[in-house]
Formats: structure tokens, C-alpha cells, sequence
């Protein structure tokens, strides 16, 4: 059957008869493929991320800023705590801010746990180059 003008409404697109092949009716839409698809993707970038973090990540590692004291014109005394592996030693970075955020001083400091302990507690004095405000304890990583 050809479409006629009484056959169309009116609005709708005419197409000659036989010249673009069959219409189709609309597609069925599959959910269930896309969310498996979706999910597939998730659990993958999931592995992914647990299986780098497990290889380069090092949560045995890690620094608490205890406190920071006798702040001068030069200095400040920055008492930290260090978790390492039981025996085992850490580098950390130390640094001053002024009150303006800017950085005064840095430092890289090594620190040893006793035998069988885990925890390190340490105190370093920080030289600035201006007032410091802060004092902060930036990250900790293993010696060597």
C-alpha cells in the first residue's frame, strides 16, 4: 500500500514508495545488557584500583602531627608520631607555613622505630626563613 496524503497526518515526512527499503518500528530498548555492561566496567576499574594500590600504595606508613611549639622569629619545634612496619625506619617531610601560607622552611627527617615497636614518637626544630604560623608534617615514606 503506497501513502497517500489521506493515509499520512498531517506533519509527518512522506517517503516515496520502495525508495528507502522497509521502516522499522522503533527498537526495543535492553537494560539489563547496559547495566550489566556498567557493572562489568565498575568491577574492573574496582580490581584495577585495588590491585595498584596494594602494589605501589604503602598504608604501612603513616604520620600524626602531634603538635608544634616555641614558634620564633626562626624556628619551630614540630613533635610528630610515625606508624612503620615493626623495626623499620621512615623519611618524612616536615615544613613551616607563614601566616600567609607560604612556605619557610622544609625538611627531610629519618626516623627509627625500636625493635619490635611499630610507632615512632620524634621532635625536630625546624630553622625558617620567616615567622612561621604552622608547622605540619606532610608525608611520611620508608627510609632509604
Amino acid at each position: 500500500m503506497s501513502e497517500t496524503h489521506a493515509t499520512i497526518p498531517p506533519g509527518a515526512p512522506v517517503f516515496p514508495p520502495g525508495r528507502y527499503g522497509r521502516r522499522r518500528e522503533p527498537g526495543r530498548r535492553r537494560p539489563a545488557l547496559a547495566a550489566l555492561l556498567v557493572a562489568a566496567a565498575v568491577a574492573a576499574l574496582g580490581l584495577a584500583s585495588y590491585s595498584l594500590y596494594d602494589k605501589y600504595g604503602d598504608p604501612a606508613y603513616g604520620a600524626q602531627l602531634v603538635s608544634y611549639s616555641d614558634i620564633t622569629d626562626s624556628q619551630v619545634v614540630v613533635d610528630f608520631r610515625v606508624t612503620v612496619p615493626a623495626g623499620g625506619s621512615a623519611t618524612c617531610a616536615l615544613r613551616a607555613r607563614s601566616h600567609d601560607g607560604a612556605e619557610v622552611a622544609r625538611e627531610e627527617v629519618t626516623v627509627t622505630a625500636r625493635p619490635g615497636e611499630s610507632h615512632v614518637t620524634a621532635r625536630h626544630r625546624l630553622t625558617t626563613s620567616a615567622r612561621p604560623f604552622v608547622g605540619e608534617v606532610v608525608r611520611c615514606r620508608p627510609a632509604g
